[in-house]
C-alpha cells in the first residue's frame, strides 16, 4: 500500500468511527501515528479503538464498522482485547477494541489521537507515562541480563551440539539475541536512538545503529555455533566497559564449550 492509498485508509477509518455513537476515541500507534517515522509500503494500521461502555465485545466480534470490509478474507482474535485483519492485496490491520475502563491494561508508547470524543487525551498521557514506568521497573539490571544472556549461548551450543539443532538455533538466535538487543538498545549511545521501540528492542535496531546491526545480521546467517561464537565476541567487545561485575571466568568457559562443540560437529 503506497502513501497515499495509506492516509487514505486512515482518513476512511477516522470519519467511519466519528460517525459511530458507540465509540469515544481512535488512537494510531507505531507507523500509523506517524510520529517520529512515516508509514512505508510495508507497514500496517495499528490502532486503538476506545467505546462506550458494553459494546466493545460486539465490535471485536462483528468487523462491519472497518473501511471496505467486504475486502476482509481472514481473521482472528489474538488477545482477550485485540485482533490482526487481513484485506485482500496483503493489508493488515493490527487493533484493539476497549472500554474506557480496560484501556489501563494497554501499553503505549508513541501514538497519535485520531479522534476524542470525551478528551480521553490526559487520560492516554497518563498511559504512556505508566508505560515508561513500566519498561523502566521491568529491566533486568545489566549484569543479570548478560548472565541470562551467557547461559542462553551455553545451553544452546549444548542442544546444537546433541543434536537438538531446531533447540539450539532458538537458545541461540531467539533467546540469547534478544538479550543482547536489549543490552545493546539500553547501554549504547545513539544519536537516533529516540526512535527505537522501548516494547520491542528488535523494532528499527538497523535503523539507530547501522553498523552493528548489519554486523549481527551477518553473524545470524551462519551456522548456529558460529553465531553463538561471534555473538558473544561482540557482547564481550560492546558491553565489558558497562558491566561492574564482568564474568570473565563464566565468559571464558562458554568460549572453551564452543570451540568444543566446534571441532566434534559433523557437516550434514
Amino acid at each position: 500500500m503506497n502513501l497515499a492509498d495509506y492516509n487514505q485508509f486512515t482518513q476512511e477509518l477516522r470519519l467511519k468511527l466519528a460517525g459511530d455513537d458507540r465509540v469515544l476515541a481512535l488512537i494510531a500507534l507505531g507507523s500509523m501515528a506517524q510520529q517520529d517515522y512515516q508509514p512505508d509500503e510495508w507497514s500496517d494500521h495499528d490502532f486503538f479503538v476506545v467505546t462506550i461502555q458494553g459494546v466493545q465485545e460486539d465490535m471485536r466480534r462483528d468487523l462491519s464498522w472497518l473501511p471496505h470490509a467486504d475486502e476482509i478474507i481472514f481473521h482472528f482474535r489474538e488477545t482477550e482485547h485485540g485482533l490482526k485483519v487481513l484485506y485482500r492485496g496483503g493489508h493488515l490491520l493490527e487493533f484493539a477494541v476497549f472500554n474506557e475502563d480496560e484501556l489501563q491494561v494497554a501499553r503505549l508508547n508513541r501514538y497519535r489521537v485520531l479522534l476524542d470524543k470525551k478528551d480521553l487525551s490526559p487520560k492516554l498521557a497518563e498511559l504512556a507515562l505508566s508505560t515508561q514506568d513500566y519498561v523502566v521497573h521491568a529491566r533486568t539490571e545489566p549484569d543479570k541480563r548478560f548472565a541470562e544472556f551467557l547461559m542462553n549461548i551455553f545451553v544452546g551450543v549444548g542442544r546444537q551440539a546433541r543434536g537438538e539443532q531446531l533447540s539450539g538455533r532458538r537458545f541461540i538466535k531467539t533467546h540469547a539475541l534478544t538479550h543482547l538487543l536489549h543490552l545493546l538498545a539500553e547501554l549504547i549511545p545513539a544519536e537516533a536512538e529516540h526512535l527505537l521501540d522501548n516494547l520491542d528492542p528488535f523494532r528499527r535496531f538497523e535503523q539507530v545503529y547501522p553498523i552493528l546491526g548489519a554486523e549481527l545480521n551477518r553473524i545470524l546467517a551462519q551456522n548456529t555455533l558460529f553465531t553463538a561464537e561471534d555473538l558473544l565476541s561482540v557482547a564481550v567487545r560492546e558491553l565489558r566497559p558497562y558491566l561492574t561485575n564482568f564474568p570473565e571466568a563464566a565468559v571464558s568457559e562458554v568460549q572453551q564449550l564452543i570451540a568444543k562443540a566446534k571441532q566434534q560437529e559433523q557437516p550434514i
